[in-house]
């Protein structure tokens, strides 16, 4: 239920983000024709009394019946999907079979019952609750990702994309937890240094690994359809996974850095939406927060991404460098992703060195002047620049 209202949530989301220019070019037609003809009825204020207030009545039953039809239409959209009770889906007389002791016609059906059962998520906060039933589910998930490798084309039909989608919101779209400095009060402290703190590693690993790898293989599938898994890997999946990149737990990091790269390279039509979204990210790293976990991944994620951009370099991409990249110099914590961030700004260079002058005008402009630590790491970057640059620039 909890992961079906994020679903309904992410839609809305969806549709803020890419969606605003269709609402703006009439989407909202109707209610906005209704409400206009509503106030010039108030505006007027001319004509017979019988007349305006017959006038009214029609118009507000107008508006009525429009947000009955509404409702309905959002009602049936949204319509809640449900699955049973831990009970239910654990019950110790009713055990899904394997998929290899039932016909191939049946396996369909039941991929979507163990999907259903895997949708269920536990509290690992106390590892002697449901120990049955969690280690039920842990050999489920493992099934299921042996079973999304077998050559099957016919298994990934929209009714199953329901339900794999549902699963996998369900189990890895939550809530972070604070970080352990925010915990203990340490974030604002003066010497707090953020390479120093250790990671609070995720509780319920035992489950979730299995799901990122489940989702990794479905989507290096042969059997996903680009065109077809682009409907349920959409904008708004991208940015629930975005935000995952904050975790704590290295170990989460670097499956989403994995997944979201091999998404990026699948699904052509989401490449400019995921730079920009991680562009955002770094501006809120850079000019509010400056706390981010997953900026040394996502910086990775760039690094082959710039390495396969075509020749000459779009605007676009030199506006990233010097408005993202080059400000990226500026926080306290950059030496957590100095080697990452070095790379990124390099493999510019080296496929325009032109934009060696951008560069080295960045790196004066950020410049350490009382951070010895920081200093070494911009002397060694601007080694490396000035190595790339061709004499003519000078």
């Amino acid at each position: 239920m909890v992961g079906r209202k994020n679903q309904s949530q992410n839609s809305s989301t969806t549709a803020s983000v890419d969606g605003r220019k269709q609402s703006e070019e009439g989407d909202d037609e109707p209610v906005d024709a209704a409400l206009t003809s509503t106030n010039s009825l108030y505006a007027r204020g001319n004509g017979s009394p019988s007349s305006s207030n017959q006038q009214q009545q029609q118009q507000q039953q107008n508006i009525v019946a429009m947000n009955t039809t509404t409702t309905t239409t959002t009602t049936t959209t949204n319509k809640k999907k449900t699955i049973g009770t831990m009970e239910e889906l654990y019950d110790k007389n009713r055990p899904l079979y394997l998929f290899r002791d039932v016909p191939a016609q049946d396996r369909q059906s039941l991929f979507c019952k163990k999907l259903q059962l895997c949708s269920y998520v536990f509290d690992f906060t106390d590892a002697a609750s449901h120990v049955r039933e969690k280690e039920i589910k842990r050999q489920t998930l493992l099934e299921l990702g042996d079973y999304v490798n077998q050559d099957n084309a016919a298994k990934f039909t929209d009714k199953v994309f329901d339900d794999v989608m549902y699963m996998l919101q369900c189990n890895l779209f939550r809530a972070l937890p604070p970080r352990s400095s925010e915990q203990t009060g340490n974030a604002a402290g003066e010497h707090f240094d953020p390479e120093e703190e250790e990671p609070k590693l995720e509780a319920s690993w035992p489950h979730l690994q299995i799901v990122y790898e489940f989702l990794l293989r479905c989507v290096v599938s042969n059997e996903v359809d680009a065109k077809i898994g682009k409907k349920y890997v959409d904008n708004s999946f991208v940015l629930k996974l975005l935000e995952l990149f904050d975790s704590e737990d290295p170990r989460e990091r670097d499956y989403l850095k994995t997944i979201l790269h091999r998404i990026y390279g699948k699904f052509m039509v989401h490449r400019p939406f995921i730079r920009k979204a991680i562009n955002n990210i770094f501006f809120r790293f850079i000019y509010e927060t400056e706390k981010h976990n997953g900026i040394a991944e996502l910086l990775e994620i760039l690094g082959s991404i710039i390495n396969g951009f075509a020749l000459p370099l779009k605007e676009e991409h030199k506006k990233f460098l010097v408005r993202a990249l080059l400000p990226l110099h500026k926080p306290k914590c950059m030496a957590m992703y100095h080697q990452q961030l070095l790379y990124c700004v390099t493999q510019f260079v080296e496929k325009d060195p032109r934009l060696a002058d951008p560069v080295l005008k960045g790196l004066l402009k950020y410049w350490p002047v009382t951070n010895s630590q920081k200093e070494v790491l911009f002397l060694g970057e601007l080694e490396e620049v000035l190595e790339l640059t061709q004499p003519q620039e000078f």
